[in-house]
C-alpha cells in the first residue's frame, strides 16, 4: 500500500502519483503497453537506474514499482547513507527473503518470503567503494536495486553496478503535462480541493517557470496560493510570488559539457543568436566565465584560425576585460567575442595542420635539423657543415626561396592548406588547392 502523507505536509509530497494511471509524463515507461510497466505489473522488473532531471518522477516511479510488486521499499540517499547503512537494509531484506509463512518475525509480517527493493537517491554521489558494497547483493538477488540520477550513469556508476541494472531515461515534462499537473493540484481532495483559482496567464507563466519540472511548479502553486488569500491566483501574485526562474545548470555534471558543446558548435556553424543563446544559459547558470574566456579563445584557434587573424587578439582582450570588470559588465565582452566569431569566416586549417604536424612529431624519427638550417657560431661546425648552402631570403625576389625545412624522411610532407576563405584567400596554399581541384 502506498505510505500516508501528512495533510500539513507540502503540496508536491502530497500530490505525489500513487499508481502509473495518475502519472504524468515518461510515457514510454508507464504507458499502458510500454515494455517497463508491463514487466513491473508482471513483477519482472530487475534491477534498475532512472535517470533524468530533477522533479520528472524518479522516486515517485520507484515508489509506484515497490507498491504494484508488492515488495519492502528501503530508501537512503547517497548524500547521507554509508557503508552501515547499505549493510543492516541487507540483513533485513535476507530476513525477509527467508521468512516463512506465518512466521511472527517482525520483518515477515506474518507472510511469506518477501523482496526487497532498494532505492538509492542520488547514486552517482556514492563512491567506488560504496557501489562496491552493494554490488554481491545486487547480483545474488538479496535486493532489487533502483538508484536514481541526475548524472550521466555511464560516468557516475561503476561498470560492474552498471551491467547489473537498465538505465532508463526520464525526460522533462512537456508544457501540457505540467499544465495537467497543476490542474489536478487545484481539484485534487489531496492537494488545494477547489479552494484556489488560477488566472490562465498566471497558469502559463508557472508553466514555463517551472521548466519541465513537476515539483517546482507545485510548490511555486503552494506559494502563490499562500499570497493570493483565497483570491484568484493572477499574474502579479506570480510575479511577486516567484522572483525568477531557477536556471537548470550544473557546472560539475554533464549539463556543463553539454552546453559548453552547444555554444561551440553554434560559432563553429555561424549561427550568432544560438552562439548568444547558450553564452548566457551558461552566465546565468553561475558558470565561471573564465572559464568561458578560455574556451572561446580556443573556438578562435580552431575554427576562425587565419580566415580572420584579427579573432584571436580580440578573444584575448574579451578574456582580459572579464577579468578586470569580472560579472556582470564583463559579460558584454564576452558575448562581443562570441558575437564576432560566430559572423567571422570560418577555417580550421591551421587546426588540421598542427595536428598532422604533431602526429609527425609523436610517430616517425626525431632525425636531426638539416644542416643548411643549423647556425654555425664557431669555426668547427662551420668545418662540419652547418649552415652550408642556405639561402637568405630577403636576398630574393619577394623573399621566397626553394630550399627544404623538413627532415629528409619528411620531405614533400603538406600540413598547412588553406580554407580559401577571409584572410586565406589568395594565399598559395588556397591557389594550389583549387588548381587540383
Amino acid at each position: 500500500m502506498a505510505r500516508e502523507v501528512p495533510s500539513e505536509a507540502p503540496l508536491a509530497a502530497r500530490m505525489r502519483p500513487r499508481t502509473f494511471d495518475e502519472f504524468f509524463g515518461q510515457g514510454h515507461l508507464v504507458g499502458p503497453t510500454s515494455a517497463f510497466r508491463r514487466a513491473v505489473e508482471a513483477d519482472r522488473l530487475g534491477s534498475a537506474i532512472l535517470w533524468g532531471p530533477p522533479g520528472v518522477g524518479k522516486t515517485t516511479l520507484a515508489e509506484i514499482v515497490a507498491n504494484v510488486t508488492d515488495a519492502a521499499f528501503e530508501r537512503v540517499s547517497a548524500v547521507s547513507a554509508g557503508v552501515a547503512d547499505l549493510r543492516r537494509i541487507v540483513e533485513d531484506a535476507r530476513r525477509r527473503r527467508n521468512a516463512k509463512a506465518g512466521s511472527t518475525d517482525l520483518f515477515s509480517e506474518g507472510s511469506d518470503a518477501k523482496r526487497t527493493i532498494l532505492f538509492i537517491d542520488e547514486i552517482h554521489r556514492f563512491n567506488k567503494g560504496q557501489q562496491d558494497a552493494i554490488l554481491p547483493y545486487v547480483e545474488d538477488g538479496t535486493v532489487t536495486l533502483i538508484g536514481a540520477t541526475t548524472e550521466n550513469p555511464s560516468f557516475e556508476v561503476n561498470a560492474a553496478l552498471l551491467s547489473r541494472a537498465r538505465v532508463y531515461v526520464l525526460s522533462a515534462l512537456e508544457d501540457e503535462e505540467v499544465h495537467g499537473v497543476i490542474q489536478r493540484a487545484l481539484a485534487d481532495p489531496r492537494g488545494l480541493d477547489g479552494r484556489v483559482s488560477i488566472e490562465t496567464d498566471a497558469e502559463q507563466a508557472l508553466v514555463n517557470l517551472a521548466n519541465g519540472d513537476a515539483r517546482a511548479a507545485l510548490n511555486m502553486l503552494e506559494l502563490c496560493a499562500a499570497v493570493a488569500e483565497g483570491a484568484p491566483i493572477s499574474l502579479e501574485v506570480v510575479r511577486s510570488a516567484i522572483q525568477q526562474r531557477t536556471v537548470l545548470y550544473d557546472k560539475s555534471g554533464e549539463q556543463h559539457y553539454d552546453l559548453i558543446s552547444a555554444l561551440h558548435k553554434s560559432v563553429r556553424d555561424s549561427d550568432v543568436d544560438g552562439s548568444l543563446y547558450w553564452l548566457a544559459r551558461m552566465l546565468e547558470g553561475g558558470e565561471d566565465p573564465l572559464y568561458l574566456a578560455r574556451r572561446i579563445v580556443r573556438m578562435a584557434t580552431e575554427d576562425i584560425g587565419l580566415a580572420d587573424p584579427h579573432a584571436l587578439p580580440l578573444t584575448i582582450a574579451a578574456q582580459q576585460a572579464m577579468h578586470f570588470q569580472g560579472m556582470p559588465e564583463g559579460a558584454l565582452a564576452l558575448a562581443e567575442a562570441v558575437a564576432y566569431l560566430a559572423l567571422a569566416p570560418k577555417s580550421n586549417s591551421v587546426y588540421v595542420a598542427y595536428k598532422l604536424a604533431l602526429g609527425d612529431v609523436r610517430e616517425s624519427r626525431n632525425d636531426p635539423v638539416p644542416l643548411h638550417l643549423r647556425n654555425a657560431p664557431t669555426g668547427l661546425m662551420k668545418g662540419l657543415g652547418y649552415g652550408k648552402g642556405y639561402q637568405y631570403a630577403h636576398d630574393f625576389e619577394d623573399a621566397k626561396v626553394d630550399q627544404t625545412h623538413l627532415p629528409d624522411s619528411l620531405a614533400g610532407r603538406v600540413y598547412y592548406r588553406s580554407s580559401g576563405r577571409g584572410f586565406e584567400a589568395g594565399t598559395p596554399a588556397a591557389e594550389e588547392n583549387d588548381d587540383s581541384n
